[in-house]
């Protein structure tokens, strides 16, 4: 009863003394180790917590129990854990600082330090769109599958060297001709940066996740791979179905049109309200006079 009354004191004088900076202290750390918990969940990194902390408890058994040997062993071990901690959780650490960069806050310091005027920017990637949807529907028709990613703020560099670089305007005929299956470069990944094809048949990383479906193939698995360490948006065709989809922050999601496929774009890459930008792209496309016989 004194130990349960003696805590009972400690936590009300601790509520007495506390203040609106130990609060904001509370919520950064609570978010800190949400976001830890997210990160490892369903990865390899939450089997290695596991065996870490198993040693860990081996490590307190030993030196409460006198186990002198076993506590010298595990002592010598857990000296060198920073280190091993940052070796083995290398892949985890370098995703959560790019999840960071690419965090609301990241992503406002890089526009602070300055960027390339807005209208000049988004009017080169409505012309990619433009060309990427012309291009899908050209090769849905074909049956000819396709792997198109989207430069964002995080750069494709080490992507693009894997790749042909190629450096040219995002026709549609040119995008579809890339991606036709006879064509040396449609076995990979194209990398479109500031509205131009940049390169073509590049090698993408395929995702990590045990959740993806057993019917999706090697391109599904790559754009999810993209999109999971990157913020690029990356469209893919399939080849036995002629599905589109759309790859975003490491979630895909399928069966797309013509249109909704134009008009998910514009939302991701450029951002405006959709009935503006809708206009400009399905009129560039063809497609904006036939809607409005319809209605």
């Amino acid at each position: 009863m004194e130990t349960i009354a003696r805590a009972g004191q400690n936590v009300l004088n601790l509520a007495r003394h506390f203040t609106l900076k130990d609060a904001l202290d509370v919520v950064i750390v609570t978010f800190l180790i949400y976001g830890l918990v997210k990160l490892m969940r369903d990865t390899r990194a939450g089997q290695l917590v596991k065996g870490i902390v198993l040693l860990a408890t081996l490590f307190l058994v030993s030196h409460y129990g006198e186990l002198t040997m076993l506590n010298g062993i595990l002592r010598a071990f857990l000296q060198s854990a920073v280190v091993m901690v940052v070796i083995l959780f290398q892949p985890e650490i370098r995703k959560a600082l790019e999840q960071v960069g690419r965090s609301k806050v990241g992503q406002s310091l890089a526009s602070a330090v300055g960027a390339r005027d807005n209208e000049a920017e988004n009017a080169e990637t409505r012309k990619a769109i433009s060309g990427v949807v012309e291009a899908t529907a050209i090769l849905q028709q074909l049956r000819m599958g396709a792997l198109i990613v989207f430069e964002r703020s995080t750069r494709l560099g080490e992507i693009i060297e894997t790749g042909t670089l190629v450096d040219a305007g995002p026709a549609g005929q040119l995008i579809a001709n890339i991606f036709f299956n006879k064509a040396p470069l449609h076995d990979g990944g194209m990398i479109i940066r500031e509205g131009r094809i940049c390169a073509a048949g590049c090698i993408l990383p395929l995702t990590s996740s045990n959740a993806v479906s057993a019917e999706l193939g090697t391109r599904h698995r790559a754009a999810l791979g993209m999109s999971e360490n990157s913020d690029a948006v990356v469209v893919v065709v399939s080849e036995e179905t002629g599905q589109i989809s759309i790859a975003t922050g490491g979630r895909l999601t399928r069966n797309f049109s013509r249109v909704t496929l134009a008009e998910a774009l514009e939302r991701e890459l450029v951002g405006e309200p959709a009935k503006r930008s809708q206009g400009r792209i399905l009129g560039r496309l063809g497609l904006g006079k036939t809607k409005k016989r319809r209605q």
